[in-house]
């Protein structure tokens, strides 16, 4: 049994692989504050609630973008589930091409992603994620990582508006039935929407012709879905991208 953990800056995703699948993957909140003894009764009771024996994992890896919570996790997995924890980092086997400027400065959760969308749909390709900031990342025919780029996520976009304007309340971020808003909050959704909506269709254009040879597109993140049916152009939706990755990494780096 396998534990993937992917640590974002909103979320903490896990998810367990067993006998060729995913049996089970939680989204919990990530909160800096939290001590080794919290996130270990927290992982410990999710596992336990799903009907597994948390001494049955035999393996684990984690991508994490939150350094402070590196050494908490570590211990956290240590004391509650006897694990000796892998990250993904300087060292690992990806068997990709990173042609950045700095290697050591790439998301471990964009590599991770690359990772996955190489070995299971293949390259080139773009990826867009939706997580906290929305990130596109390209990806050559032979496996080099070029780089991307890093946007606002929508919900922290939309939340520093809602901070900062004191008349415009907070809504949910939907597709709005008509693209000229008739209320503040039909304006809001609107403007949300349909201003990241071109901002998703601007830059995986630009990548596209960049890397020429017709690219798949390939989205994951919490959000992803939001846009699905307005997108023509995303060919794969996969939610558990990252957790793929992790786990073909997993493999791939087996002690």
């Amino acid at each position: 049994m396998f534990l993937a953990m992917d640590i974002g800056n909103t979320n903490t995703v896990l998810g367990i692989w067993q006998e060729g699948r995913w049996l089970w993957d939680w989204r919990i909140a990530t909160v800096r504050s939290k001590t080794p003894d919290e996130y270990g009764v927290l992982i410990s009771s999710l596992l336990e609630n799903g009907d597994f024996n948390p001494g049955a994992i035999e393996d684990t890896l984690i991508s994490s973008v939150v350094p402070p919570l590196n050494g908490v996790m570590e211990e956290a997995l240590k004391n509650y589930l006897g694990l000796q924890s892998r990250f993904v980092g300087p060292g690992i086997k990806t068997g990709l091409n990173i042609k950045t400027e700095n290697p050591r400065e790439v998301g471990a959760d964009r590599i991770v992603n690359a990772v996955a969308t190489y070995h299971l749909y293949g390259a080139p390709a773009v990826i867009v994620d939706f997580g906290t900031a929305t990130t596109f990342c390209a990806l050559t025919a032979r496996g080099e990582y070029l780089g991307g780029a890093i946007a606002p996520g929508v919900g922290i976009s939309a939340a520093a508006l809602f901070e900062e304007a004191a008349q415009l309340p907070r809504i949910k971020i939907r597709k709005p039935d008509h693209e000229v808003g008739s209320s503040t909050v039909s304006a809001l959704e609107s403007g949300i929407y349909y201003g990241f909506l071109g901002q998703i269709k601007e830059l995986v254009t630009l990548f596209c012709n960049r890397l020429g040879g017709d690219p798949l597109v390939v989205a994951t993140g919490g959000l992803a879905s939001l846009w699905e049916k307005d997108v023509d152009f995303f060919d794969v939706v996969n939610p558990r991208l990252t957790l793929e990755g992790l786990r073909i990494l997993g493999e791939m780096n087996r002690q």
